[in-house]
């Protein structure tokens, strides 16, 4: 690129890496220059005939070059639409070889996607859709008996923005997704992105409140995905099973797609996580490298008994969205393969792993050590002073890829950040003197339920909207599968509902599918401390949690 090249500018309301840091993250060779499409571009020309993308039930799939041309057109079609370089737009496609071509055609046309997950629904949606202003959704016609067009007239009648949906199948009266596909490539004449501005938009786990949307930078994210596969030891050679829904920053770019992308790996989507599908799409495709949540690792290394296929290619599993217990760990390592990786990260940058040659009692008691030499971390107590080395406290960070600000949130970055940068994770952690970092807690008031994070304070809101509730409290308990189950102990107002029609309500306003109860305790009255506080500690316990 040609020095005086005009680029474009980031999105208002967009929080930049500060000027010094940033020239400290280019010239120690973190960030390249480069925007994040040039992960296909590259791709393209060194191996066009290698396979990038395949569905799990498909013997098909797409090269390089081919998922280079139909990214063109996409792009293509998109401009012809009206989507503008800059314009942000939803995507939310499942896994399939669908959602890499509308991937790369967004970032082809100059447009930011913003990175939902099939199961939001539309309170997420609309959330998202105000906050980044969107002109544009991508979606399904419909999967797993969900209409997402229904959905979409109802967004489009509330978001005057919001002026094209385009549809994956029967596209009803929206744009189809097969017309952008067939349409003409033509030379792009777009400006290029600075680096240093968003590429796409991550969404939060969501633990405090509605959740949050991520920008993460050409720069940092090219960088997130990159070294991440060199950690990894990914190579061309290599079989990535992508099972976790694809826009989440796991499967995405740890190292996920993109990182398998940078070296010429292949990527099989698989839409359907349980051990009798995935295990027959890791036989089928050769895989070698896929991610779980702890609740998915456990179940796949239990059913190692009675699967009649079981894993024979695999040689890293990454863990990760939750802490594996150690019992766990060492089931995964006798059965599914003893090349486990725990992975502790969090979609607004910061990623520790353990590493391949780590001896095992590493890998199965910590969640790994940071990324990048020059990830900076803290860990304080509750008045923000660093604890005793090996003492418990909260994860500070900052580094050449966590952002600096959630997108147009204000109000959210004065509570997150601390006065020197450093990101407030809400995770509780002990360092251990090998540098490895264990995951003892968490600050915020969230339940992790097979590896989604769920903010209480929301679902309680939700919950009180029903006018048979006087009062609630949603907490995670344990369990087997998911990790943590939604525990929702309701004080009713009139007559009790049931765990049915408090999901029917929950459905209606358009919940995600993830955050719904799993168990419904009435009560007479919730516990509270000696300020009257809820105390959800005290309600755990007593409704068998730790």
């Amino acid at each position: 690129m040609a020095p005086n090249t005009p680029r474009r500018p980031g999105p208002e309301g967009f929080v930049p890496f500060p000027a010094d840091r940033a020239a400290s993250y280019r010239a120690a060779g973190y960030w390249a220059g480069r925007t994040l499409d040039t992960l296909l571009t590259d791709a393209a020309l060194r191996w066009p005939g290698r396979i990038a993308v395949v569905d799990a039930l498909s013997d098909g799939g797409l090269s390089y070059a081919e998922l280079a041309e139909r990214a063109e057109r996409v792009a293509a079609g998109l401009g012809r639409l009206g989507i503008a370089p800059g314009d942000r737009v939803l995507l939310q496609l499942p896994n399939g070889c669908p959602f890499a071509v509308a991937l790369f055609g967004l970032l082809r046309a100059g447009a930011i996607p913003v990175m939902c997950l099939p199961g939001h629904r539309s309170a997420e949606l609309a959330h998202f859709a105000a906050v980044s202003d969107a002109t544009g959704l991508i979606i399904p016609d419909s999967a797993s008996g969900f209409d997402y067009r229904a959905m979409a007239r109802g967004l489009l009648d509330d978001h005057p923005a919001l002026r094209h949906v385009i549809v994956d199948g029967d596209p009803g009266e929206f744009t189809p997704w097969t017309q952008l596909c067939e349409d003409e490539a033509e030379g792009s004449h777009i400006p290029p992105a600075d680096p240093e501005t968003p590429a796409l938009l991550l969404v939060s786990g969501g633990t405090t409140g509605t959740p949050k949307l991520i920008p993460r930078t050409h720069e940092d994210y090219l960088f997130n995905a990159t070294a991440s596969a060199q950690v990894c030891g990914l190579g061309a050679e290599d079989v990535y099973l992508a099972v976790l829904p694809a826009g989440h920053n796991f499967p995405l770019a740890c190292p996920g797609l993109l990182g398998a992308m940078a070296v010429g790996a292949t990527t099989v989507f698989g839409a359907d996580p349980s051990p009798e599908a995935a295990f027959a799409a890791i036989a089928r495709h050769g895989v070698t490298v896929t991610a779980l949540v702890p609740a998915l690792a456990k179940l796949w290394a239990q059913a190692c008994d009675w699967e009649p296929v079981t894993p024979k290619s695999l040689r890293l599993l990454q863990v990760g969205g939750a802490r594996l217990d150690p019992a766990d760990a060492r089931l995964v390592r006798a059965t599914l393969t003893p090349g486990l990786q725990q992975v502790f990260g969090m979609a607004e940058g910061l990623l520790n792993y353990t590493r391949p040659d780590d001896p095992p009692e590493v890998v199965e008691n910590t969640q790994g050590r940071p990324l990048c030499a020059d990830d900076e971390l803290r860990i304080v107590d509750a008045a923000g002073a660093p604890v005793a080395p090996g003492d418990e406290g909260e994860l500070l960070v900052r580094g050449p890829y966590t952002l600096n600000g959630y997108f147009r949130a204000e109000r959210d970055n004065a509570r997150c950040f601390d006065p020197d940068g450093f990101y407030r994770s809400g995770d509780l952690v002990r360092r251990r003197d090998d540098g490895n970092l264990v995951v003892t807690g968490r600050v915020k008031d969230v339940i992790c339920r097979g590896g989604e994070t769920i903010a209480a304070a929301e679902l309680e809101e939700h919950l009180l909207s029903h006018s048979a509730i006087r009062s609630v409290a949603a907490v995670g308990l344990p369990d087997p599968y998911l990790g943590e189950k939604i525990c929702a102990a309701v004080v009713f107002a009139g007559t009790p509902l049931d765990l049915a029609e408090l999901n029917a309500h929950l459905d209606e306003r358009g919940v995600a599918a993830h955050a719904r109860p799993d168990m419904l305790v009435a009560m007479a009255a919730l516990p509270t401390t000696p300020i009257g506080k809820v105390d959800k500690k005290g309600l755990a316990r007593r409704l068998g949690g730790p």
